[in-house]
């Protein structure tokens, strides 16, 4: 649901973070991306399936193409050599609520990798073994290292790439390794990640908002192992409530918190899984959820 709301806000053309004037939607774009997001859909259920994996990509162009003839083409901003610095977010500081947020970001980022790599076992007919668990998360942390040095956006395995995986029925290795051989192009030519900044961020957001729908039967092949009663069900009820509550809450609502936990507080996800993983350890759910059912069926067989 957070990044959802990332894609719904960039859809509507609404403006990110902290803006200055009034937050409207956009009319013209919304439409365009509304209705770039419907042809994507039908264009899933109705096409064969070896075309249906090239959805997401020509929605994108056909998007793009569109945009540019209506809207004129969107600027990338100033283009830049290829330079390399050191800390360029600044010089590292102590402050102990950063801290604070990235360890628990950190451990955020391990149930991503937990997740994304067990829901691909079905898809590849195989179960991940722990020495996988490990690399991933070995490479996961040397790559978080290194961008906080460089000031970039670090590699990590996420469950939004579920998503993909199903849209696009690709599952083979060598697609995934030209893709990130693609990635390092636009990197070190500027030019062309240049081009691909000017994709209007309203296409993208509506392509990648389909792209996440199928997130919705990853989510329900979780639940299906678990079998909920009126009893167990707060182990997925209270995390979830908790954190689409505090999502929806003005910042302001937690300027009367310290300065030291406010970053955590204030960030639903982060609560969401806090409290999931606290609740998960501390009580034995599976055995209160088959207490339950065995006392509904006893009751059951006595009545």
């Amino acid at each position: 649901m957070h990044i959802n709301k990332f894609l719904l806000k960039g859809m509507f053309g609404l403006p990110f973070g902290n803006s200055s004037g009034s937050e409207s939607i956009d009319l013209s774009v919304s439409l365009l991306a509304i209705i770039i997001a419907i042809i994507v859909i039908i264009f899933n259920i109705k096409a064969p399936a070896r075309i249906r994996s090239y959805a997401l990509l020509m929605g994108i162009i056909v998007g793009w193409i569109a945009y540019v003839l209506i809207f004129g083409s969107e600027s990338a901003g100033q283009k830049s050599s290829f330079e390399v610095y050191l800390f360029p977010l600044g010089t590292p500081v102590w402050n102990t609520g950063v801290i604070i947020t990235a360890v628990l970001a950190g451990l955020l980022n391990t149930a991503n990798t937990f997740g994304a790599l067990k829901g691909t076992d079905n898809m590849y007919d195989t179960e991940t073994t722990k020495k996988q668990y490990r690399s991933s998360f070995t490479i996961t942390g040397i790559f978080a290292g290194l961008a906080g040095v460089f000031g970039l956006v670090p590699y990590a395995p996420f469950v939004s790439s579920i998503g993909f995986l199903k849209q696009t029925g690709i599952l083979k290795r060598l697609p995934f390794i030209l893709g990130g051989f693609m990635f390092f192009l636009m990197g070190v030519i500027p030019p062309v990640g240049h081009f691909f900044a000017t994709i209007p961020l309203s296409i993208g957001s509506a392509v990648l908002f389909v792209a996440y729908l199928q997130l919705l039967n990853s989510s329900w092949d979780f639940f299906r192992d678990v079998q909920f009663n009126t009893l167990n069900v707060y182990r997925a009820a209270i995390p979830l409530f908790v954190g689409i509550i505090i999502m929806t809450l003005p910042a302001s609502a937690f300027e009367s918190i310290p300065s030291s936990i406010r970053p955590v507080v204030s960030s639903g996800l982060l609560v969401g899984i806090i409290l999931s993983l606290i609740l998960e350890n501390v009580f034995p759910w599976d055995r209160i959820g088959e207490e339950s059912s065995k006392k509904a069926l006893h009751q059951g067989q006595k009545s």
